[in-house]
Protein backbone atom coordinates (compact mmCIF):
# COMPACT_ATOMS: atom_id res chain seq x y z
CA UNK A 1 0.00 0.00 0.00
CA UNK A 2 1.49 3.62 -1.16
CA UNK A 3 1.32 6.24 1.17
CA UNK A 4 2.61 9.78 0.58
CA UNK A 5 4.54 11.78 3.43
CA UNK A 6 4.58 15.01 3.14
CA UNK A 7 8.00 16.67 2.52
CA UNK A 8 8.70 18.14 6.32
CA UNK A 9 7.99 14.30 7.38
CA UNK A 10 10.33 13.30 5.12
CA UNK A 11 13.12 16.32 5.50
CA UNK A 12 13.06 15.31 9.36
CA UNK A 13 13.02 11.68 9.05
CA UNK A 14 16.12 11.63 6.09
CA UNK A 15 18.08 14.02 8.22
CA UNK A 16 17.85 12.76 11.47
CA UNK A 17 18.38 9.07 10.63
CA UNK A 18 21.10 10.62 8.30
CA UNK A 19 22.92 11.94 11.40
CA UNK A 20 22.65 8.77 13.53
CA UNK A 21 23.88 6.74 10.44
CA UNK A 22 26.77 9.07 10.18
CA UNK A 23 27.84 8.82 13.69
CA UNK A 24 27.65 4.93 13.37
CA UNK A 25 30.31 5.02 10.75
CA UNK A 26 32.23 7.33 12.69
CA UNK A 27 32.76 5.05 15.57
CA UNK A 28 33.27 2.11 13.11
CA UNK A 29 35.90 3.76 11.37
CA UNK A 30 37.48 4.96 14.98
CA UNK A 31 37.72 1.24 16.23
CA UNK A 32 39.74 -1.62 14.92
CA UNK A 33 37.62 -1.93 11.85
CA UNK A 34 39.49 -3.57 8.50
CA UNK A 35 39.42 -1.03 5.69
CA UNK A 36 37.12 -3.57 3.04
CA UNK A 37 34.23 -3.62 6.34
CA UNK A 38 34.69 0.10 6.83
CA UNK A 39 34.27 0.78 3.00
CA UNK A 40 31.28 -1.88 3.21
CA UNK A 41 29.50 0.36 5.66
CA UNK A 42 29.96 3.04 3.96
CA UNK A 43 28.24 1.93 1.38
CA UNK A 44 25.60 0.16 3.43
CA UNK A 45 24.65 3.49 5.52
CA UNK A 46 24.65 5.32 2.31
CA UNK A 47 21.83 2.95 0.58
CA UNK A 48 20.20 2.75 3.55
CA UNK A 49 20.28 6.40 4.23
CA UNK A 50 18.62 6.54 0.34
CA UNK A 51 16.05 3.80 0.94
CA UNK A 52 14.28 6.34 3.48
CA UNK A 53 11.81 7.89 1.02
CA UNK A 54 11.35 4.18 0.00
CA UNK A 55 10.42 3.22 3.31
CA UNK A 56 7.92 6.32 3.76
CA UNK A 57 6.31 5.99 0.79
CA UNK A 58 5.97 1.61 1.41
CA UNK A 59 6.58 1.01 4.26
CA UNK A 60 7.09 -2.56 4.38
CA UNK A 61 9.33 -3.12 1.08
CA UNK A 62 11.08 -0.31 2.50
CA UNK A 63 11.45 -2.01 5.94
CA UNK A 64 12.40 -5.79 4.70
CA UNK A 65 15.15 -3.85 1.80
CA UNK A 66 16.76 -1.67 5.13
CA UNK A 67 16.65 -5.34 7.45
CA UNK A 68 19.15 -7.04 4.55
CA UNK A 69 21.49 -4.33 4.93
CA UNK A 70 21.23 -4.62 8.90
CA UNK A 71 22.37 -8.10 8.18
CA UNK A 72 25.18 -6.61 6.38
CA UNK A 73 26.75 -3.64 8.38
CA UNK A 74 25.60 -1.70 11.70
CA UNK A 75 25.97 1.20 9.20
CA UNK A 76 22.29 0.46 8.43
CA UNK A 77 20.87 -0.76 12.04
CA UNK A 78 19.78 3.12 12.57
CA UNK A 79 17.37 3.09 9.36
CA UNK A 80 16.18 -0.76 10.05
CA UNK A 81 15.45 -0.20 13.64
CA UNK A 82 13.22 3.36 12.72
CA UNK A 83 11.67 1.07 9.64
CA UNK A 84 10.36 -1.63 12.15
CA UNK A 85 8.88 1.10 14.37
CA UNK A 86 7.39 2.76 11.64
CA UNK A 87 5.68 0.01 10.20
CA UNK A 88 4.10 -1.24 13.69
CA UNK A 89 2.51 2.04 13.48
CA UNK A 90 0.50 2.54 10.70
CA UNK A 91 0.45 -1.35 9.75
CA UNK A 92 -1.67 -4.16 11.46
CA UNK A 93 -0.30 -6.17 14.50
CA UNK A 94 0.11 -9.48 12.28
CA UNK A 95 2.70 -7.14 9.40
CA UNK A 96 4.33 -5.53 12.67
CA UNK A 97 5.19 -8.89 13.72
CA UNK A 98 6.74 -10.47 10.41
CA UNK A 99 8.70 -7.09 9.68
CA UNK A 100 10.15 -7.28 13.46
CA UNK A 101 10.68 -11.20 13.41
CA UNK A 102 12.63 -10.26 9.86
CA UNK A 103 14.84 -7.46 11.27
CA UNK A 104 15.62 -10.21 14.65
CA UNK A 105 16.92 -12.36 12.04
CA UNK A 106 19.32 -10.38 10.20
CA UNK A 107 20.76 -8.33 13.12
CA UNK A 108 21.12 -12.47 14.70
CA UNK A 109 23.27 -12.76 11.02
CA UNK A 110 25.22 -10.06 11.45
CA UNK A 111 26.08 -10.94 15.22
CA UNK A 112 27.45 -14.29 13.83
CA UNK A 113 29.58 -12.88 11.19
CA UNK A 114 30.13 -9.50 13.02
CA UNK A 115 30.40 -10.46 16.62
CA UNK A 116 30.76 -7.76 19.17
CA UNK A 117 33.90 -9.09 20.76
CA UNK A 118 32.61 -7.81 24.61
CA UNK A 119 29.44 -8.73 24.33
CA UNK A 120 28.15 -12.64 24.21
CA UNK A 121 26.11 -14.02 21.91
CA UNK A 122 23.40 -15.04 24.11
CA UNK A 123 23.17 -11.39 25.29
CA UNK A 124 23.09 -10.06 22.19
CA UNK A 125 20.06 -12.17 21.21
CA UNK A 126 18.34 -10.93 24.47
CA UNK A 127 19.10 -7.46 23.81
CA UNK A 128 17.85 -8.02 19.71
CA UNK A 129 14.91 -9.35 21.01
CA UNK A 130 14.16 -6.72 24.02
CA UNK A 131 14.62 -3.96 21.33
CA UNK A 132 12.39 -5.56 18.11
CA UNK A 133 9.62 -6.20 21.06
CA UNK A 134 9.44 -2.65 22.37
CA UNK A 135 10.03 -1.15 18.66
CA UNK A 136 6.66 -3.23 18.12
CA UNK A 137 4.57 -2.47 20.98
CA UNK A 138 5.66 0.95 21.08
CA UNK A 139 4.07 1.41 17.22
CA UNK A 140 0.86 -0.92 18.26
CA UNK A 141 0.24 1.14 21.47
CA UNK A 142 0.72 4.76 18.95
CA UNK A 143 -1.49 2.91 16.17
CA UNK A 144 -4.08 2.47 19.08
CA UNK A 145 -3.99 6.17 20.15
CA UNK A 146 -4.07 7.35 16.87
CA UNK A 147 -7.28 5.10 15.48
CA UNK A 148 -8.76 6.29 18.82
CA UNK A 149 -8.43 9.86 18.54
CA UNK A 150 -10.06 9.22 15.38
CA UNK A 151 -12.87 7.48 16.58
CA UNK A 152 -13.49 10.41 19.28
CA UNK A 153 -13.06 13.04 16.47
CA UNK A 154 -15.93 10.86 14.15
CA UNK A 155 -17.92 10.37 16.73
CA UNK A 156 -18.07 14.11 17.47
CA UNK A 157 -18.63 15.30 14.51
CA UNK A 158 -21.56 12.44 14.42
CA UNK A 159 -22.68 13.90 17.64
CA UNK A 160 -22.47 17.71 16.24
CA UNK A 161 -24.21 16.30 13.15
CA UNK A 162 -27.20 14.56 14.89
CA UNK A 163 -27.47 17.83 17.40
CA UNK A 164 -27.91 20.28 14.01
CA UNK A 165 -30.71 17.91 13.10
CA UNK A 166 -32.72 17.43 16.31
CA UNK A 167 -32.27 21.53 15.99
CA UNK A 168 -33.52 21.30 12.71
CA UNK A 169 -36.32 18.99 13.16
CA UNK A 170 -37.34 21.68 16.56
CA UNK A 171 -37.30 24.57 14.08
CA UNK A 172 -39.30 22.68 11.67
CA UNK A 173 -41.68 21.19 13.67
CA UNK A 174 -42.39 24.87 15.86
CA UNK A 175 -42.83 26.32 12.40
CA UNK A 176 -45.44 23.31 11.53
CA UNK A 177 -46.90 24.36 14.75
CA UNK A 178 -47.67 28.02 14.24
CA UNK A 179 -48.77 27.30 10.53
CA UNK A 180 -51.62 25.33 12.18
CA UNK A 181 -52.62 27.73 14.38
CA UNK A 182 -52.77 30.29 11.80
CA UNK A 183 -54.77 27.98 9.58
CA UNK A 184 -56.99 28.14 12.07
CA UNK A 185 -57.12 32.05 13.32
CA UNK A 186 -57.14 33.19 9.77
CA UNK A 187 -59.79 30.54 8.27
CA UNK A 188 -62.14 31.64 11.11
CA UNK A 189 -61.25 35.26 11.26
CA UNK A 190 -61.59 35.87 7.16
CA UNK A 191 -65.07 33.66 7.08
CA UNK A 192 -66.63 36.87 9.59
CA UNK A 193 -65.43 39.25 7.46
CA UNK A 194 -67.07 37.64 4.70
CA UNK A 195 -70.29 37.26 6.41
CA UNK A 196 -69.97 41.40 7.25
CA UNK A 197 -68.95 42.04 3.52
CA UNK A 198 -71.89 40.13 2.68
CA UNK A 199 -74.26 42.06 4.74
CA UNK A 200 -73.02 45.27 3.61
CA UNK A 201 -73.35 44.15 -0.14
CA UNK A 202 -76.76 42.73 0.67
CA UNK A 203 -78.78 45.85 2.57
CA UNK A 204 -76.66 48.94 0.94
CA UNK A 205 -80.24 50.72 2.59
CA UNK A 206 -79.80 49.49 5.66
CA UNK A 207 -79.60 52.10 8.43
CA UNK A 208 -76.12 54.18 8.34
CA UNK A 209 -75.31 52.91 12.04
CA UNK A 210 -75.49 49.75 10.75
CA UNK A 211 -73.40 50.10 8.12
CA UNK A 212 -71.23 51.91 10.03
CA UNK A 213 -71.35 49.09 12.33
CA UNK A 214 -70.41 46.28 9.90
CA UNK A 215 -67.89 48.02 8.28
CA UNK A 216 -65.93 48.58 11.60
CA UNK A 217 -66.01 45.43 11.98
CA UNK A 218 -64.69 44.77 9.10
CA UNK A 219 -61.93 47.13 9.07
CA UNK A 220 -60.65 45.62 12.80
CA UNK A 221 -61.09 42.31 11.56
CA UNK A 222 -59.04 43.27 8.63
CA UNK A 223 -56.27 44.54 11.27
CA UNK A 224 -56.25 41.82 12.88
CA UNK A 225 -55.70 39.19 10.22
CA UNK A 226 -52.82 41.35 9.16
CA UNK A 227 -51.07 41.76 12.06
CA UNK A 228 -51.52 38.29 13.11
CA UNK A 229 -50.12 37.03 9.90
CA UNK A 230 -47.00 39.63 10.03
CA UNK A 231 -46.57 38.04 13.20
CA UNK A 232 -46.20 34.68 11.93
CA UNK A 233 -44.35 35.97 9.00
CA UNK A 234 -41.91 37.30 11.65
CA UNK A 235 -41.45 34.21 13.34
CA UNK A 236 -41.08 31.95 10.63
CA UNK A 237 -37.85 33.99 9.44
CA UNK A 238 -36.33 33.64 12.79
CA UNK A 239 -34.26 31.15 12.97
CA UNK A 240 -34.56 31.39 16.71
CA UNK A 241 -38.39 30.27 17.67
CA UNK A 242 -39.41 30.86 20.87
CA UNK A 243 -42.45 28.07 21.30
CA UNK A 244 -44.92 29.75 23.20
CA UNK A 245 -44.09 33.23 22.75
CA UNK A 246 -47.47 33.83 21.39
CA UNK A 247 -50.49 34.18 24.11
CA UNK A 248 -52.23 30.48 23.44
CA UNK A 249 -56.36 30.34 23.68
CA UNK A 250 -57.90 28.82 26.60
CA UNK A 251 -61.36 27.39 27.60
CA UNK A 252 -62.33 30.99 28.96
CA UNK A 253 -62.35 32.23 25.53
CA UNK A 254 -65.16 30.01 24.12
CA UNK A 255 -67.46 32.22 24.81
CA UNK A 256 -65.76 35.36 23.27
CA UNK A 257 -65.58 32.77 20.34
CA UNK A 258 -69.38 31.92 20.84
CA UNK A 259 -70.33 35.12 20.71
CA UNK A 260 -68.46 36.76 17.64
CA UNK A 261 -69.47 33.72 15.79
CA UNK A 262 -73.45 34.83 17.03
CA UNK A 263 -72.36 38.34 16.02
CA UNK A 264 -71.85 37.31 12.99
CA UNK A 265 -75.24 35.79 12.20
CA UNK A 266 -74.46 32.13 12.67
CA UNK A 267 -76.75 30.61 16.16
CA UNK A 268 -75.17 28.85 18.14
CA UNK A 269 -76.95 26.71 20.79
CA UNK A 270 -73.98 25.99 23.86
CA UNK A 271 -74.97 23.15 25.82
CA UNK A 272 -71.94 23.43 28.52
CA UNK A 273 -71.80 20.15 30.98
CA UNK A 274 -68.01 20.51 32.15
CA UNK A 275 -67.62 19.56 34.95
CA UNK A 276 -64.62 21.82 36.76
CA UNK A 277 -63.69 22.95 33.43
CA UNK A 278 -60.74 24.88 35.09
CA UNK A 279 -58.95 22.22 35.76
CA UNK A 280 -58.55 21.74 32.06
CA UNK A 281 -54.63 21.11 30.74
CA UNK A 282 -53.04 24.14 28.82
CA UNK A 283 -52.87 21.44 25.57
CA UNK A 284 -55.99 19.91 25.86
CA UNK A 285 -57.99 23.07 26.52
CA UNK A 286 -56.19 24.99 23.00
CA UNK A 287 -57.26 21.46 21.13
CA UNK A 288 -60.71 22.39 22.55
CA UNK A 289 -60.93 25.87 21.46
CA UNK A 290 -59.24 25.15 17.82
CA UNK A 291 -62.07 22.36 17.56
CA UNK A 292 -65.29 24.43 18.50
CA UNK A 293 -62.94 27.16 16.24
CA UNK A 294 -62.79 24.42 13.35
CA UNK A 295 -66.35 23.19 13.67
CA UNK A 296 -68.03 27.16 13.95
CA UNK A 297 -66.03 28.01 10.64
CA UNK A 298 -67.01 25.23 8.47
CA UNK A 299 -70.36 25.64 9.56
CA UNK A 300 -70.28 29.54 8.79
CA UNK A 301 -68.59 28.39 5.40
CA UNK A 302 -71.09 25.50 4.15
CA UNK A 303 -74.37 26.42 5.84
CA UNK A 304 -74.80 30.37 6.78
CA UNK A 305 -77.11 31.24 8.60
CA UNK A 306 -77.95 27.37 10.04
CA UNK A 307 -78.36 26.89 13.57
CA UNK A 308 -75.38 25.36 15.27
CA UNK A 309 -75.19 23.10 18.58
CA UNK A 310 -72.44 23.17 20.52
CA UNK A 311 -72.03 20.66 23.52
CA UNK A 312 -69.27 20.37 26.05
CA UNK A 313 -69.15 17.97 28.47
CA UNK A 314 -66.75 15.50 30.54
CA UNK A 315 -64.86 15.57 33.83
CA UNK A 316 -60.88 15.25 35.04
CA UNK A 317 -60.34 11.49 34.84
CA UNK A 318 -62.50 10.63 32.64
CA UNK A 319 -63.32 12.12 28.97
CA UNK A 320 -63.90 15.52 27.29
CA UNK A 321 -66.95 15.44 24.70
CA UNK A 322 -66.88 18.05 22.27
CA UNK A 323 -69.54 17.92 19.25
CA UNK A 324 -71.03 19.90 16.77
CA UNK A 325 -74.03 19.84 14.60
CA UNK A 326 -75.61 21.81 11.97
CA UNK A 327 -78.59 21.50 9.27
CA UNK A 328 -77.25 20.84 5.85
CA UNK A 329 -76.95 23.66 3.47
CA UNK A 330 -78.04 27.77 3.87
CA UNK A 331 -80.61 29.09 5.41
CA UNK A 332 -82.54 30.66 2.53
CA UNK A 333 -85.10 28.26 1.61
CA UNK A 334 -84.25 28.48 -2.31
CA UNK A 335 -81.20 26.86 -1.40
CA UNK A 336 -78.66 29.49 -2.57
CA UNK A 337 -76.61 31.65 -0.32
CA UNK A 338 -77.42 35.26 -0.23
CA UNK A 339 -74.91 37.88 -0.44
CA UNK A 340 -75.23 38.50 3.19
CA UNK A 341 -74.51 34.58 3.75
CA UNK A 342 -71.62 34.21 1.34
CA UNK A 343 -70.94 30.64 0.86
CA UNK A 344 -67.02 29.66 1.34
CA UNK A 345 -65.37 26.80 -0.46
CA UNK A 346 -63.08 24.61 1.74
CA UNK A 347 -59.91 22.05 1.29
CA UNK A 348 -60.32 20.10 3.79
CA UNK A 349 -57.28 21.38 5.24
CA UNK A 350 -58.64 22.35 8.66
CA UNK A 351 -60.51 19.13 9.53
CA UNK A 352 -57.03 17.48 8.42
CA UNK A 353 -55.26 19.57 11.03
CA UNK A 354 -57.77 18.98 13.46
CA UNK A 355 -57.48 15.09 13.21
CA UNK A 356 -53.88 15.87 13.95
CA UNK A 357 -54.53 18.00 16.74
CA UNK A 358 -57.04 15.31 18.33
CA UNK A 359 -54.23 11.98 17.63
CA UNK A 360 -51.78 14.12 19.11
CA UNK A 361 -54.17 14.27 22.23
CA UNK A 362 -54.68 10.20 22.14
CA UNK A 363 -58.59 11.19 21.52
CA UNK A 364 -60.25 10.26 18.62
CA UNK A 365 -62.19 12.53 15.85
CA UNK A 366 -65.51 11.85 13.74
CA UNK A 367 -67.35 13.83 11.45
CA UNK A 368 -69.82 12.67 9.01
CA UNK A 369 -73.54 13.81 7.59
CA UNK A 370 -75.72 11.08 10.05
CA UNK A 371 -78.83 10.18 9.57
CA UNK A 372 -81.04 13.50 10.51
CA UNK A 373 -79.49 15.22 7.43
CA UNK A 374 -77.19 16.78 10.06
CA UNK A 375 -73.60 17.50 9.91
CA UNK A 376 -71.80 16.34 12.90
CA UNK A 377 -68.24 16.99 14.71
CA UNK A 378 -67.31 15.39 17.20
CA UNK A 379 -64.06 14.60 19.46
CA UNK A 380 -63.66 12.64 22.42
CA UNK A 381 -60.46 13.57 23.91
CA UNK A 382 -58.97 12.37 27.45
CA UNK A 383 -58.92 14.38 30.09
CA UNK A 384 -56.14 14.02 32.50
CA UNK A 385 -56.44 14.72 36.57
CA UNK A 386 -53.50 17.09 37.18
CA UNK A 387 -52.31 19.22 40.36
CA UNK A 388 -53.54 22.44 40.56
CA UNK A 389 -50.10 23.97 40.36
CA UNK A 390 -49.31 22.11 36.82
CA UNK A 391 -52.42 22.65 35.45
CA UNK A 392 -51.71 24.54 32.20
CA UNK A 393 -47.87 24.08 31.85
CA UNK A 394 -47.96 20.30 30.95
CA UNK A 395 -47.95 21.73 26.91
CA UNK A 396 -45.46 24.61 28.23
CA UNK A 397 -42.83 22.06 28.63
CA UNK A 398 -43.06 19.60 26.38
CA UNK A 399 -42.66 22.85 23.94
CA UNK A 400 -39.30 23.92 25.92
CA UNK A 401 -37.73 20.45 25.32
CA UNK A 402 -38.22 21.37 21.53
CA UNK A 403 -36.84 25.04 22.28
CA UNK A 404 -34.24 23.46 23.91
CA UNK A 405 -31.61 22.53 20.93
CA UNK A 406 -32.12 25.41 19.59
CA UNK A 407 -31.02 27.34 22.54
CA UNK A 408 -27.94 25.28 22.97
CA UNK A 409 -26.90 25.93 18.92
Amino acid sequence: MSEAPTLPVTVSVVAGIGALTAATIWGQAGGDTASGLLILDVAAGVAAWALLPVLLRWPVPGALALAVLAAVSPAATPAATYATLHVAQRRRFAVAIAVGGAGVVALLIRGLWRPIASLPSAWWLVLVLVAEAGLVGWGEATRARHALLDSLRERARRAEAEQASRVAEARIAERAAIAREMHDVLAHRLSLLATYAGALEYRPDAPPEQLARAAGVVRAGVHQALDELREVIGVLRDDDLVPGARPQPGPGDLAALVAETRDAGTPVDLVERLSHPEELPGALARTAYRMVQEGLTNARKHAPGRPVRLLLDGHPGDHLLIELTNPLGPADPSGEASPAEPRLNGTGAGLIGLTERVRLTGGELDHGIGADARFRLAARLPWPVEPADQIGTTDQARTTELAEPAERA
